[in-house]
């Protein structure tokens, strides 16, 4: 049996190892990686049919490894390990599984009988073992009332990057009065009152400003998120076929 350790904290992995072995000894070897770039060099090479996964490694996210590991072997078991349960990592978790793929989310607060139990599920049983706070989100995303839609949470990501209607229009392939709906029905869904232009007409506040604030308390975007995208955007906007003199 053969299991990656991905985890850029060392006490963390050390503990990470020690449970696994407890769970299984003898009978396992645990390979350790202690940042996202290793790790997607050492699943190419060993191919490890086991993987503990940070969410937030250095130099690739756990999101970009365990992208990796699926594209080439699917039927990978992965048990994502992370101090948060921020929507963020919960949507880009659920946006690269895939279809009928064995995984889970534990956060690190849990227990080690929560953990024991959390490996022994998605590793031993083949089962889809999720804490309850990160399934309360994953619930909450799914709500179409209250959830965040992928277009809005798209047009949120544009706000937070800075670029204008006109810019999120061009990108999204929607017209400037469609991209300016989205973001409407964006700030209703985060209790932002807005008018035509952007701007708080009925408070102090600047409508995109307070939207990029609320969604870092909620969990919407995280640091890590904005880099990835904002990379997604680098390359958009270096694709000449996508620059507004083109048109």
């Amino acid at each position: 049996m053969l299991v990656m350790v991905a985890e850029d904290d060392g006490l963390h992995r050390a503990f990470a190892r020690s449970t696994i072995e407890r769970i299984w000894p003898g009978e396992v070897e645990v390979i350790e990686a202690g940042d996202g770039d290793e790790a997607i060099e050492i699943a190419a090479r060993r191919r490890p049919p086991f993987v503990v996964l940070d969410l937030q490694l250095p130099k690739a996210t756990g999101i970009d490894v365990a992208r990796s590991i699926w594209s080439r072997h699917a039927e990978t078991h992965i048990l994502f390990w992370s101090n948060f349960a921020d929507e963020s990592y919960v949507r880009g978790v659920a946006r690269i599984v895939p279809p009928g793929s064995v995984y889970g989310y534990v956060l690190k607060s849990a227990s080690e009988e929560g953990m024991r139990s959390a490996l022994r599920g998605v590793f031993s049983e083949g089962h889809c073992i999720i804490d309850r706070e990160v399934r309360g989100i994953q619930h909450r995303v799914q709500d179409r009332l209250e959830g965040i839609t992928d277009g809005e949470y798209e047009s949120l990501i544009d706000v937070a990057l800075g670029l204008t209607d006109k810019a999120i229009a061009m990108r999204r392939g929607l017209s400037t009065r469609g991209a300016q709906a989205r973001i409407r029905h964006l700030y209703e869904k985060l209790g932002i009152a807005a008018c035509e232009d952007g701007a708080d007409a009925a408070s102090v506040f600047n409508s995109r400003t307070r939207a990029i604030y609320l969604a870092l308390a909620r969990g919407l975007v995280n640091v890590d998120a904005l880099r990835r995208e904002q990379q997604r955007l680098d390359a958009w906007l270096g694709d000449d076929a996508r620059r507004p003199d083109d048109d």
